[in-house]
Order: structure tokens, then sequence, then C-alpha cells
């Protein structure tokens, strides 16, 4: 049998103040969510929307590509580590450029161009060897990559100087 203090115990009601509480958070919610879509239509019905989604895209690709090329940067204080990635970046240049990549092949013959110790000679023999259009193609692209590639280095000096 049941005791007489737990027959008199019965399920308490969710107090007034709970439920108004309760309440209000989902009429909060609801407003907020409500909110989020409207906003949501207005930004997409934006003339414009399209054309700065794009761009971003865009932009983002780039910085992809040259996070890319850093990513591969030699470590520049190893003489043999830069002789390894200028002889690389070389035979992959020609070999995407005799398959017709010339795009690729451009990319890499930049990147040693950026490496090499004397590019002005480099460059006169990509010039003696090279298609015109292809030369012209390099030519536009080395002060990008020298840039990267500066960019990449300050990063190594970064990296350097917290380890030391």
């Amino acid at each position: 049998r049941e005791s007489a203090g737990e027959s008199q115990r019965r399920p308490v009601a969710m107090p007034l103040v709970g439920r108004t509480g309760a309440i209000v958070a989902g009429v909060c919610g609801a407003v907020f969510v409500g909110y989020c879509i409207y906003f949501d239509r207005k930004r997409r019905a934006a003339p414009d929307f399209k054309i700065k989604l794009r761009e971003r895209r865009r932009k983002l690709k780039q910085q992809d590509k040259a996070n890319e090329c850093i990513g591969k940067l030699p470590d520049l204080k190893d003489v043999e580590a830069i002789q390894k990635f200028f002889l690389e970046e070389v035979q992959l240049g020609e070999e995407l450029l005799a398959r017709g990549d010339y795009e690729k092949g451009v990319d890499h013959l930049s990147n040693a161009v950026s490496v090499c110790g004397q590019p002005q000679q480099l460059l006169q023999v990509l010039q003696q060897t090279l298609p015109h259009q292809v030369f012209q193609m390099l030519i536009q692209r080395l002060p990008a990559v020298r840039q990267r590639f500066l960019a990449g280095m300050n990063i190594q000096n970064l990296l350097d100087d917290d380890v030391e």
C-alpha cells in the first residue's frame, strides 16, 4: 500500500512564468527565422547579387592558386632544394607545353624563372626556344609570380623566426 505522503504527491503544473517564458522564446525564435528568410530573399533579389557572387568565387580560386604555388616553395636557404625545384619546374613546364597546356606550362616556367639565380639569361634562352605568344604569356605572368614568391619568402622567414 501507498503511504499517506506518497498519495498526496501530484504532478505539479508548469508555473505561469515558465509557460510565458516558453511562449516568448518561441515567438522570438519564429521572428528571427522570419527575418532571416526575409533578408535572404531580399539579398538574392538584388540585381548585382550573382555578379558579386561570381567575382567572390573567382577571387577565391585565384587565392587558392596562389597558395598552391606558395605551398610548393623550397627552403630558400637550401641551395640544393632550390636547384631541385628549379629543374622540376623547368621539366614540368616543358612537358606541359609539349602537350599543348600552355597555361600550366607557363606557370611552371615562371616559377623556375622566379627562383633562378640568373633570370635574364634564362629568359633569353626561353625567348629563343618558345613560341612568341607563349613567351609573352610568361613575361606577363612574371610580376605576379615574383610577388607570390616574395610573399612566400616572407612567410618562411616569419616561420623560421618563430622556430628560433
